[in-house]
C-alpha cells in the first residue's frame, strides 16, 4: 500500500493526543504533538494497510454468514406437494 490511511484533522488529534497519553501513562515519557504526529503517520503507513485488510476479511465473514442466513430463509419458505394417499 503506497497511500497511508487519511484521518480529518479532529481524528489526527484525537489519535496524537492518544499515543501522548499512552507514552506518558506506560513509558513515562513526554511525547511531543510533533513526534506524535510523525509517530501517527508512521503507524499508518506502515501497519494501516493490515488493519484494513482484517478490516476487508471480518467485513467478507459478516456479509457471508448474512447472506446464509437470507439462503437458510429462503430455504425454509419453500412449499413442497402434498404426498397422494
Amino acid at each position: 500500500m503506497t497511500e497511508t490511511v487519511k484521518f480529518s484533522k479532529p481524528q489526527q488529534e484525537l489519535l496524537t493526543q492518544k499515543l501522548q497519553h499512552y507514552f506518558a501513562r506506560e513509558l513515562n515519557y513526554d511525547l511531543g504533538g510533533f513526534d506524535a504526529q510523525f509517530l501517527l503517520d508512521f503507524i499508518s503507513q506502515e501497519f494501516g494497510y493490515h488493519f484494513y485488510n482484517q478490516g476487508l476479511l471480518d467485513a467478507q465473514a459478516i456479509l457471508s454468514k448474512k447472506i446464509d442466513d437470507i439462503q437458510d430463509a429462503i430455504g425454509q419458505l419453500e412449499k413442497f406437494p402434498k404426498p397422494n394417499k
